[in-house]
């Protein structure tokens, strides 16, 4: 039961993650610029943990100096440079493009795992990873061909793949020694101290000078970060690394959805076998951590 647990908690994340676009939209309508974007998102985020882990966990306050590179690393690489140059690529290539490469990031820890801890490549992750990779290509638009690109964009998201990827190489090192809100909050106690030097303060009174400017921050914040990086961090104290970032792909089966009935976007039978795709693969990995667990 703990073990399934662990995959609720995982999938929860990929769906708060999904409403970052909905939020992202509300932000940018109402006149926020990139660099607020990224500071409100991290640096809103370290004051909401602050007072949470105040009243609540205050352990979390407490290190030792010697492991302050892991949360560097996840701060700096994984949180705050995943936005600037995810934000940057969505500029420079559709949005469909960027989705699909930021989701390169499943592929990536599959590797990290089998190399830096000896996980086993199983036949059945492979095929989960397969499918759940093409899930993502065609919730994107790519195979009906409304996309547009270039190399600086596509390198671009070939990173933000990367920097995604690296919060669970990095959560794996800190959960090793800390409980998993320890690691979340000097993640974002590094990435909200970062995103300070990005910000535009004469013009960030605009995210909260309207309803929609207000409610984009909640959801920025609130919605999709705080409560998907405590799920996730908590699921991978129950669920392989690998196994856990190809279940994230739920996210965007979530944004397409948000966009189908929110944004009323068109709904295409690619975008419905997408969606098959990715729940397929959760469903596989899930029978799959089921057998592990009894063997464990």
């Amino acid at each position: 039961m703990k073990k399934y647990i662990s995959y609720i908690y995982v999938i929860l994340s990929a769906v708060c993650w999904g409403f970052i676009g909905f939020s992202n939209r509300l932000l940018t309508g109402a006149g926020v610029s990139l660099g607020n974007r990224v500071f409100i998102r991290n640096f809103g985020t370290l004051l909401v943990l602050t007072v949470v882990f105040g009243l609540f966990h205050r352990q979390v306050f407490r290190i030792r100096w010697k492991h302050l590179p892991i949360f560097l690393g996840s701060g700096l690489i994984s949180i705050l440079l995943l936005s600037i140059v995810y934000f940057k690529c969505q500029t420079m290539c559709s949005l469909s493009v960027a989705a699909v490469l930021l989701y390169l990031a499943p592929s990536f820890v599959v590797i990290f795992s089998a190399v830096l801890w000896k996980t086993p490549l199983t036949k059945r992750k492979v095929i989960a990873l397969v499918v759940s990779l093409l899930g993502c290509v065609m919730v994107s638009g790519v195979l009906g061909g409304d996309t547009t690109a270039s190399w600086t964009g596509i390198g671009l998201g070939v990173l933000s793949g990367l920097c995604y990827a690296s919060y669970t190489v990095f959560a794996h090192y800190g959960l090793a020694r800390y409980e998993s809100y320890t690691m979340i909050y000097w993640t974002f106690l590094v990435a909200g101290l970062g995103s300070v030097f990005f910000a535009d303060f004469k013009t960030l009174p605009l995210a909260f000078s309207g309803t929609q400017g207000i409610v984009g921050t909640c959801g920025v914040v609130i919605v999709a970060t705080v409560l998907p990086y405590i799920f996730y961090t908590k699921g991978l104290e129950g669920v392989e690394s690998g196994r856990a970032s190809i279940i994230t792909n739920i996210e965007p089966v979530v944004e397409t959805l948000v966009g189908v009935f929110v944004f009323k976007e068109a709904l295409t039978v690619w975008t419905v076998l997408g969606v098959a795709c990715v729940f397929g693969c959760v469903i596989l990995l899930a029978r799959e951590g089921g057998k592990t667990a009894v063997k464990e």
